[in-house]
Order: structure tokens, then C-alpha cells, then sequence
């Protein structure tokens, strides 16, 4: 397939995927139609074809390459040992991270109905990677006594949303640092789940 004259896939496939991601975080994937994604990045709607099939692998490309980093960027994360320990460290990782790319995250949270099946699946799976992990945390230190929660599953998710809700309402240059707010929710975690 020939290429639009004067385009290079190394700028102009990049240059889509900015463009579908701020506008499905803007608008919603359901709302967003390929010639809106074109005119954003300056090209023809058809040339739109040359970098991706359609707009769901778009979408799926963009959830998956965020999950990919998520999990990529914790597994560089040096973990302590203890349960309560690596409850901080998870908690300050998990804000640090999303704080960053909040496009990403509200498209991977709020998106994901719009999957097709199959993609739901894939990403569904690298969700639960993320999830296990916290989980084994919490079954951890329910094994030492550390934590008591009565159902590990239930109270990952928990923590997980909580985390994540830091996107909604933090602003760099706000009353309150980054990092006092990780250390605020740090506690608020550990409170919730301690014996």
C-alpha cells in the first residue's frame, strides 16, 4: 500500500495513537470516528489505514501498551519484604505511576466495555497480573497477622480504586505535594486493612 507522500511511519504512527488517545479520553471511544482522529493528526481519513486496521485495535493498542508499562515499571520496582512494607510501596507506585499519564488511565478504566471479546480478554488478564500481586500482599500479611480484611479479593479491588481516584482530583501546584499525598494514602491503606 502506498504511503501518503511526505508522511513517515515512525512520526505519523505515533503522532495517531496521541491523537486517539486524547480524543477517546476527551470524547469516548463510542464518539470518536476515525476522520476525527485524521484531521487531528493532519492526514486524509484513508491514510489513517496505513497505521492501523481500525479504530478497535487503536483502542486496544493503547490499553495494552499501558498495562505492558504498568507492569514492565513494577516489576523495575525494588519490593521490601514485609507485608506492610511492600503495602506502602505498592500504594506510592500504583499513584506515582497513573499520576502521570492520566489519559491512559481513564481510558483503561473507563473503556473497557468497549472491547471487542477477544481483546477484553488479553487485557483483562494483564489487569489481573496487576491485581494478584496487591492481593498476594494482602494475603500475605493476613497469614502474619499484619492485615485483616475479610476478603482479600474484594479488598484489592478496593484499594486499587481508591488509588486510581488520586487521577480525578490531583493537581501539580495544589495544596498538597505528590508525595504527601501518597503518604496520606499510604496510611489511609494500611489503616484499612490492619488488625
Amino acid at each position: 500500500m502506498a504511503r501518503t507522500t511526505g508522511s513517515h511511519s515512525d512520526i505519523t504512527g505515533p503522532r495517531v495513537r496521541t491523537a486517539a488517545l486524547k480524543l477517546f479520553a476527551q470524547h469516548g471511544f463510542a464518539a470518536v470516528s476515525m476522520r476525527q482522529i485524521a484531521r487531528e493528526v493532519g492526514v486524509q481519513a484513508g491514510a489513517l489505514y496505513n497505521y492501523t486496521p481500525d479504530k478497535q485495535t487503536l483502542l486496544f493498542d493503547l490499553m495494552n501498551t499501558h498495562m505492558c508499562d504498568l507492569l514492565d515499571a513494577r516489576r523495575k520496582n525494588v519490593v521490601p519484604d514485609s507485608p506492610i512494607a511492600r503495602l506502602e510501596n505498592f500504594t506510592r507506585f500504583h499513584i506515582r505511576f497513573h499520576s502521570q499519564r492520566p489519559e491512559e488511565v481513564f481510558i483503561a478504566y473507563m473503556e473497557l466495555r468497549n472491547l471487542a471479546p477477544e481483546n477484553f480478554e488479553i487485557i483483562g488478564k494483564l489487569r489481573r497480573e496487576y491485581e494478584d500481586e496487591l492481593e498476594a500482599i494482602l494475603q500475605q500479611g493476613q497469614e502474619l497477622g499484619d492485615f485483616a480484611v475479610p476478603d482479600t479479593k474484594i479488598a484489592t479491588l478496593a484499594v486499587i480504586a481508591m488509588l486510581t481516584g488520586v487521577n480525578t482530583w490531583f493537581q501539580e501546584g495544589g495544596r498538597l505535594s505528590l508525595d504527601e499525598v501518597e503518604q496520606v494514602y499510604a496510611d489511609m491503606v494500611r489503616k484499612a486493612v490492619t488488625a
